[in-house]
């Protein structure tokens, strides 16, 4: 039976232990190795429904397991992979980005690029 946790404030979600045990669940369900074309073609199937109903929290978060399930089958710890998540955010943070309200809507909005970063 599958197993699901009740988060609350006085029980954290452990990203790094979930990530653990993602690993090894898809490593038995859906075997070893890379699989990026898998991992690829299953977003894509994702995102597709995700423009047919936006509102619809399950299918936002397939796209999050599945990006987190082709980090680990890239080579990376889930140690990695929760440090990779800290540092983009906090270089998203210090980066520039252009005033939401001048990007036309459905466009995405990319920083300010100085120098090819």
């Amino acid at each position: 039976m599958a197993r699901s946790l009740n988060v609350t404030k006085a029980e954290p979600f452990n990203l790094v232990e979930h990530l653990h045990r993602q690993r090894d669940f898809s490593s038995r369900t859906f075997g070893p190795g890379e699989r990026t074309a898998g991992v690829l073609d299953h977003i894509r199937k994702e995102l597709a429904e995700i423009e047919a109903t936006p509102q619809d929290l399950t299918e936002w978060v397939d796209v999050v397991l599945l990006a987190l399930d082709g980090a680990w089958r890239s080579g990376h710890t889930p140690e990695e992979i929760v440090q990779a998540i800290a540092d983009k955010q906090a270089r998203n943070e210090a980066r520039q980005w252009p005033d939401w309200r001048t990007v036309e809507p459905g466009k995405a909005i990319e920083h300010v690029r100085k120098g090819g970063s």
